[in-house]
């Protein structure tokens, strides 16, 4: 319980904070609906995050303590206040053309309005989120180098698409464009760009990691830069963010059918976050992703799955319960398999 008590007092006082939101904008009811709903809020956030955290977990395993503190503590912040309040904001003040401080009051004032101007540009966030979600389920899926397969057909022949590097990006590309054909065709253009600077952002940041991994063979005092960075270093700290970015935005949207009010919402989805950043660091610490093999396949099939649906809900509603559930299914199903795998192998005569 260690790894979750910060994760529990933040929720306490997050939920003061909701108890007083509530109490000072009408009666004690007023007040405990605000519980309700942000505890519904946080269980939402992370039935929906928990392949997010075995995703975190199988690269934070290889950072230094510096860079594991680092996401703890700056990327929470940038987490809970950056994706789940600033970012919603920084969208409707770009799209509507208005003023930071002006959406800021929207959102406390008229949060009913503001709502519907973020609801107004979903599809466009889906584009950008769901495309950066596929490459990096299509990368995972792709990867010559993987050892360890959980349906070892389907991936070994697979894998061989990861030779040429261009696959990923290829099939996102053609995925954008099929889901072209469920957008109105004046929203055509803007879900493409949209979709198209997801694909820029993980290539971008793809492109950082191996410039900064070239370094290290140039380096002239020994020091093997590319270790480093695989321990931690600014390209991962910057994937990992925009990973958790990507997940948030299925969040907020989907916060906004349950309440409008934006206080709430960051506060039950910032409870949510800390437990997944609990979780990641749990998973680490213990060993969990070495002991149950398929859980990190299990996580990035949900990740597949999570890019699919953000995809079809640019036309189709898609409850959000239905996301959780089926991202729940896949880690489940590969904690399953992980548990017979080893049940195998300790029978195994071999070993």
């Amino acid at each position: 319980m260690q790894h979750f008590r910060f994760s529990f007092i933040f929720s306490f006082v997050c939920l003061g904070l909701a108890f007083w939101w509530g109490l000072s904008h009408g009666s004690m009811s007023t007040a405990f609906s605000a519980l309700a709903i942000v505890g519904i809020l946080a269980v939402m956030e992370v039935s929906l995050s928990f392949d997010n955290a075995v995703v975190n977990a199988s690269i934070l395993k290889h950072w230094d303590q510096f860079w594991k503190t680092l996401f703890l503590t700056v990327g929470m912040i940038i987490a809970v206040f950056g994706m789940r309040l600033v970012f919603p904001l920084v969208i409707v003040a770009v799209t509507a053309d208005m003023g930071m401080v002006e959406v800021a009051q929207l959102a406390l004032n008229d949060p009913k309005t503001y709502s519907a101007k973020l609801m107004e540009h979903h599809s466009e966030i889906a584009a950008f989120g769901g495309m950066f979600l596929l490459l990096v389920f299509l990368n995972f899926l792709f990867d010559a180098d993987k050892e360890v397969h959980w349906y070892h057909w389907l991936e070994t022949k697979l894998s061989i698409l990861g030779r040429s590097g261009t696959a990923a990006t290829l099939v996102a590309l053609l995925a954008l464009i099929a889901a072209l054909r469920i957008v109105p065709e004046n929203m055509q253009f803007a879900v493409f760009m949209a979709g198209i600077w997801g694909i820029v952002v993980y290539q971008a940041v793809d492109l950082l990691s191996s410039i900064l991994e070239g370094e290290s063979h140039d380096a002239e005092d020994g020091v093997d830069i590319g270790k480093a960075v695989q321990r931690g270093g600014i390209a991962g700290f910057i994937y990992l963010e925009v990973l958790d970015a990507s997940f948030s935005f299925d969040g907020v949207i989907g916060a906004f059918a349950i309440t409008s009010d934006v206080v709430i919402i960051m506060l039950g989805l910032a409870i949510g976050a800390m437990f997944v950043r609990s979780m990641t660091i749990y998973l680490v610490e213990k060993g969990t992703l070495d002991e149950f093999i398929y859980l990190e396949h299990g996580a990035h099939y949900a990740i597949g799955a999570l890019a699919i649906i953000m995809l079809m809900s640019m036309h189709f509603h898609i409850p959000e319960l239905v996301t959780g559930l089926i991202g729940v299914a896949f880690i489940g199903w590969s904690l399953w398999a992980s548990i017979v795998h080893r049940r195998k192998a300790s029978h195994d005569p071999v070993n």
